[in-house]
């Protein structure tokens, strides 16, 4: 049964009730909000376990309320809206939203996707522990899911994890963008796998080691480690 905090974040009076009414069926606890200032606040207050966070707010954007909770947390983020473009999509991505639901919404896909981004956020099965790989100074803990480099933690979002996790347990590997977004999310988006850009880009940039992972053009991605750490 669950009983995970989901916050929703919707200004459209009709929707708003309607997503809660039904999260809360699926025995989901909820707290709802209609604009970004006030989803701040109950963020900060309440700590939610996930938000359905809507694009479009009065005042504070549900990108701007992405932006700032990605700046000192990891709560993930499901971004609802009416824009289904694929640049908008990846833009909600690169900000650090987990996921993406385009509306009209439906129920039963809203509360699937919720579970699925809970499950490779919080799962109910640990990998063993002392499951620690070393890349020359980047130091990732599968067990603990956290990661640091020169001893310091590189705060990454859970997709950015699952995708290094993939590719640090299967060195020199080589994965198609298909294969990592399948593999960060629990399933295949038609059309998103192009987001895989945007989070090797972040994992390049925030691991601060750009030959770490190498672009194998018109294939996909593998992790190279460095010559003190291969076999």
């Amino acid at each position: 049964m669950a009983n995970e905090l989901i916050l929703v974040v919707e200004d459209d009076p009709k929707l708003r009730p309607l997503m809660t009414e039904y999260l809360r069926s699926e025995g989901y606890a909820t707290a709802e909000v209609a604009d970004g200032t006030e989803a701040m606040r109950v963020w900060r207050e309440r700590q939610p376990d996930l938000i359905v966070l809507d694009w479009m707010l009065p005042g504070l954007s549900g990108l701007d309320v992405a932006r700032q909770v990605r700046a000192t947390g990891h709560t993930p983020i499901i971004m609802l809206t009416a824009r289904n473009e694929e640049p908008d999509i990846i833009v909600g991505l690169e900000i650090g939203a987990d996921d993406y639901l385009t509306k009209p919404v439906s129920m039963r896909q809203l509360v699937a996707r919720i579970r699925a981004v809970l499950r490779r956020t919080h799962p109910e099965v640990a990998p063993p522990a002392g499951e620690i790989v070393t890349l020359g100074d980047v130091r990732i803990d599968l067990a603990g899911q956290t990661v640091q480099r020169a001893g310091q933690d590189v705060p990454l979002t859970a997709t950015e994890f699952k995708v290094l996790a993939v590719l640090a347990r299967n060195p020199n590997r080589v994965f198609s963008r298909g294969q990592l977004m399948e593999a960060a999310t629990g399933d295949y988006y038609e059309g998103y796998e192009r987001s895989i850009d945007s989070h090797i880009s972040h994992l390049r940039r925030k691991l601060g080691v750009d030959q770490l992972i190498q672009t194998m053009h018109g294939t996909g991605y593998r992790l190279v480690p460095p010559k003190g750490d291969r076999p």
